[in-house]
């Protein structure tokens, strides 16, 4: 007996940079945090992450794009904080548009699996 069984394939997309993972759905949240909040800090109690490990995230993804993607803002009388750059805000776009274009692709290959 033959039974139409249904297969999916699931991905998980990574951009690695020479020096390593640069940009993957657990940053790009981080980046969305830090944009809704404006703060790494409250980004990070968000996501339940220390703040050194939000930090030294952010400061890898700095380090390995062609322009920083998250600027920190100087304290003053209402305090300090952070916020994406432009680079940022392409850096979000971008991955979901990549991202979004692989499940497509996979999304239709797996209607072909037959085993």
């Amino acid at each position: 007996m033959i039974k139409n069984k249904k297969y999916s394939v699931r991905v998980r997309v990574w951009i690695d940079e020479t020096n390593g993972p640069f940009l993957g759905i657990g940053r790009i949240w981080l980046l969305e945090h830090i944009a809704e909040t404006g703060s790494i800090t409250n980004a990070a109690k968000e996501m339940k992450m220390s703040y050194r490990q939000a930090w030294q995230l952010v400061e890898d993804m700095n380090k390995q794009a062609e322009a920083p993607l998250v600027e920190k803002l100087l304290g003053g009388k209402g305090g300090g904080g952070a916020r994406l750059t432009e680079a940022g805000q392409r850096a979000i776009k971008t991955f979901y548009s990549l991202e979004k274009k692989i499940n497509d692709f996979v999304s239709k290959e797996s209607s072909k699996i037959k085993f």
